[in-house]
């Protein structure tokens, strides 16, 4: 596989006081392999274009393969200039994803595979945990550390989500104080199965009914479904704010489900 460019840049970081780059995330390019991710400052960047070494920018797929995207290059001003959209280097926060695994097992994977540099992921993998007891299931989901530090709840929203019992306690352990030091944030993903899909409204007997609450209240965030890295990543910043900012928005006083509603 031929090299791209000396480096291949991942993330920004941007000095927001003054609207500046501070610095890049930049991976060495080996040519049959994306390097170790690393951080340097925009004058470093600057100095190397100066000398020659060239810089392209890079995306994840949903395959969690690297993409080649644009060049980034010295402007007319000796300034830098790059037209890709990155991604922030910013915190990774823990994310647990929410889904039918029978139905929506695709876009788990690619939510993961896009978002692998980007958020600490603390899902349940198929077999993980087995239980048919909601007081059992998410006493398991802390104790094998899946729930314990969550900071956001990403659920993946398919036709039949709204009626999957498992996905009911997911939601409510994550919305108890119990878990850890605080709420998660709760960020809904509206799927391309799932009939408000792009119509830009959605209807809560459509939703999960825990979910619905805390959407009535704008504790919870829902957005549909894409594949743009750092859209996903401001809309879990965006519920990650959430659970201090409006701590007091946060609805779990609804009895757990007991029963699937659908197949």
């Amino acid at each position: 596989m031929a090299k791209w460019a000396d480096y291949l840049v991942s993330k920004e970081k941007w000095e927001n006081e003054i609207k500046r780059i501070k610095s890049f995330q930049l991976h060495i390019d080996n040519g049959d392999n994306v390097g170790e991710e690393f951080e340097q400052t925009r004058d470093w960047v600057i100095q190397n274009l100066r000398i020659g070494k060239s810089f392209v920018c890079v995306h994840k797929t949903i395959d969690g393969k690297w993409k080649k995207g644009g060049s980034l290059t010295l402007s007319s001003s000796g300034g830098l200039s790059w037209s890709d959209k990155l991604p922030q280097n910013i915190t990774k926060r823990k994310c647990f994803v929410s889904y039918y695994h029978k139905d929506d097992q695709k876009y788990k994977n690619e939510f993961v595979n896009l978002m692998s540099d980007l958020i600490v992921n603390k899902s349940v993998n198929d077999g993980d945990i087995n239980s048919d007891v909601s007081d059992e299931y998410i006493k398991q989901l802390i104790q094998k550390g899946h729930l314990s530090d969550t900071t956001v709840l990403v659920i993946l929203l398919g036709a039949k989500t709204k009626c999957r019992k498992h996905i009911d306690w997911e939601i409510s352990g994550a919305l108890n104080l119990k878990v850890g030091e605080s709420y998660s944030g709760i960020l809904a993903l509206i799927l391309p199965s799932h009939p408000n899909y792009n119509t830009k409204t959605y209807s809560y007997s459509e939703l999960p009914p825990r979910l619905a609450d805390n959407l009535k209240t704008e504790y919870a965030v829902i957005r549909n479904y894409i594949t743009d890295r750092r859209l996903l990543q401001d809309y879990i910043e965006l519920a990650f704010k959430n659970r201090t900012q409006k701590s007091e928005a946060r609805v779990n006083s609804r009895a757990q489900m007991k029963i699937n509603t659908c197949s």
